[in-house]
């Protein structure tokens, strides 16, 4: 499995936004943010012997609510979390809601066909099966024309 250097720095610049969030709302509680933020949800990514174990930390949400694409080793979750009531007036908003994206990089070969995603008290659970075969590209030879 490997993390890009981008997507660790990517976490740390949402964490950063969201303490920024959280002092302007000290400072002007009754002000919501201008523009939508697309925001990533806490997850995980840990192997067993036969399959990769994303689980994404998201309650609120019905199973029918996420979209999930597997391509290019690249496994993407998307999808948007609702504010029960966007009226109120908040003391504390640090549950973020709208739209949100995780991607994770895998490397390694996996069965497509196979992949299953599993939503229980507020986790979403993908499991990705490890491919036994191994894939092997046929390389052709030619002569070289002097």
């Amino acid at each position: 499995m490997v993390m890009s250097q981008d997507m660790i720095e990517s976490d740390d610049v949402e964490q950063f936004e969201r303490q920024m969030d959280r002092m302007l709302h000290a400072f002007f509680p009754h002000e919501r943010r201008a523009r939508p933020r697309l925001w990533r949800p806490p997850t995980d990514v840990y192997e067993t012997d036969d399959a990769i174990i994303v689980k994404i930390e998201i309650a609120g949400m019905q199973p029918e609510d996420f979209r999930i694409s597997f391509a290019e080793r690249t496994l993407t979750v998307t999808g948007v979390r609702h504010d029960v009531d966007s009226k109120l007036s908040y003391h504390c908003l640090e549950i973020p809601y709208g739209e949100f994206r995780a991607e994770v990089f895998l490397s390694g070969t996996y069965i497509a066909d196979e992949i299953k995603a599993e939503y229980e008290k507020g986790f979403l659970y993908i499991t990705l099966p490890k491919s036994k075969q191994e894939h092997r590209v046929p390389v052709r030879v030619q002569a070289k024309a002097d």
